[in-house]
């Protein structure tokens, strides 16, 4: 299974970046999480970034992280991967969905700028 196949079917991630994230900033740390058994078939992948804020800065993905890249700011509250990943009610769809959209725009602008600062 891929990574993306994995985190696709898992029910404890549900397809959500921000918790895939959480996962991958554990797996840096050595920790366990629902995905650990498939990123270590991608060991060698994870080893090009060396560390957490290395994947994170090449991926631009400052905007899903606190300051010092040691928590993930997600768009629904999570407290452990037992709860479940999904909002339970349309006030809380309303903040996820909301939380997606304010990232995706901000990690777009970041790429933006990333790509007009080449030089060619």
């Amino acid at each position: 299974m891929t990574i993306n196949g994995s985190r696709g079917i898992n029910h404890k991630i549900q397809d959500r970046f921000d918790l895939t994230l959480e996962c991958i900033r554990r797996f840096y740390l050595k920790e366990d999480s629902p995905l650990t058994e498939t990123f270590e078939r991608y060991l060698s992948f994870f080893n090009l970034f060396q560390n957490f804020k290395g994947y994170v800065d090449f991926f631009h993905f400052q905007d899903l992280v606190d300051k010092k890249y040691s928590t993930i700011n997600f768009w629904h509250p999570f407290e452990t991967f037992n709860n479940s990943p999904m909002p339970n009610n349309i006030s809380e769809y309303y903040l996820y969905k909301t939380n997606v959209m304010n990232f995706v725009s901000s990690r777009n602008k970041r790429i933006l700028e990333y790509s007009n600062s080449i030089k060619l």
